[in-house]
């Protein structure tokens, strides 16, 4: 057989492409949760290994290891993307997926590090890729949650948005009435418009750093009455949210029955609880 022909043969071999796709996409096999749980712990290590590297001071004969270390890995991740494209289905579909983004950028960050060499710290996105456990242990619900948290998010971006330009504009009147107050006084740190917004950013979200602080009376008495607007107004986005949050789970839960039109059912109900219709046909 010639090189073409295998080359061939490889690439449309249907039944290596299934047994690679029930190991790598499918957990509900023995191989399958193997390969799930071997793969997830070259994630942990990975990422801790990044972590590690970081640190100062670490004993010289440690760098050769977590060089290895961090080729293996990187070899293995993408091993591992080809040869999910390769055994996908609808290899395009795979790699313009969450997961296949993630999946990509996992493995680019040590051969861009090749000319960049700040780049190689990017490999902590690896992280990413334990949403994987998700599937291994059957947590969707957890997913459901979040998609219903998005939903309201969504919902509620208008309210968001008008929330936040009120916001801007607020901390800039209030950092401009500042620096009409303090920037007068000798060696004031509020000497221009900007760093006295970032105050007015600082105390309004009660963050409080501490280093911009007004010593004029007014400037004190104008400090506190952000303090107390701060914690005021920091909870509208939470409200703004939790209503959005609400009318999203009211709506789900007032599913209606298609045989007898009554609202009031559960969103994984299987059975109309008034005329018994199966809700799931």
């Amino acid at each position: 057989m010639k090189l073409k022909e295998r080359i061939h043969y490889f690439l449309h071999d249907q039944k290596l492409k299934h047994k690679l796709y029930v190991i790598i996409f499918e957990s509900d096999t023995p191989a399958g949760k193997l390969f799930d749980v071997i793969l997830i712990g070259c994630i942990l290590f990975s990422v801790l290994l990044v972590i590690i590297e970081s640190l100062k001071g670490l004993p010289h004969w440690l760098e050769t290891p977590f060089i290895i270390a961090e080729y293996l890995f990187t070899a293995f991740f993408t091993f591992e993307y080809i040869t999910r494209i390769y055994c996908s289905p609808q290899p395009r579909k795979y790699i313009f997926s969450f997961f296949g983004i993630v999946d990509l950028l996992a493995t680019l960050p040590l051969y861009v590090g090749l000319i960049f060499p700040g780049a190689r710290y990017l490999l902590i996105i690896r992280a990413f890729r334990l949403i994987r456990v998700f599937r291994v242990f059957k947590l969707f619900k957890f997913l459901n949650e979040g998609e219903r948290l998005l939903t309201a998010l969504r919902e509620s971006s208008n309210k968001i948005g008008v929330f936040f330009l009120f916001v801007v504009i607020l901390v800039t009147s209030i950092g401009t009435l500042m620096y009409m107050i303090e920037g007068t006084q000798p060696n004031s740190e509020f000497n221009n418009i900007p760093n006295s917004i970032y105050w007015a950013i600082v105390t309004m979200t009660t963050v409080g750093y501490g280093d911009i602080t007004p010593v004029t009376g007014l400037g004190k008495f104008l400090s506190a009455i952000v303090m107390l607007i701060g914690y005021t107004i920091i909870a509208v986005p939470t409200g703004i949210v939790s209503v959005s949050m609400m009318k999203e789970y009211k709506r789900r839960m007032e599913k209606e029955c298609p045989n007898c039109h009554r609202p009031g059912h559960e969103e994984n109900a299987e059975f109309c609880k008034y005329c018994g219709h199966n809700l799931e046909k």
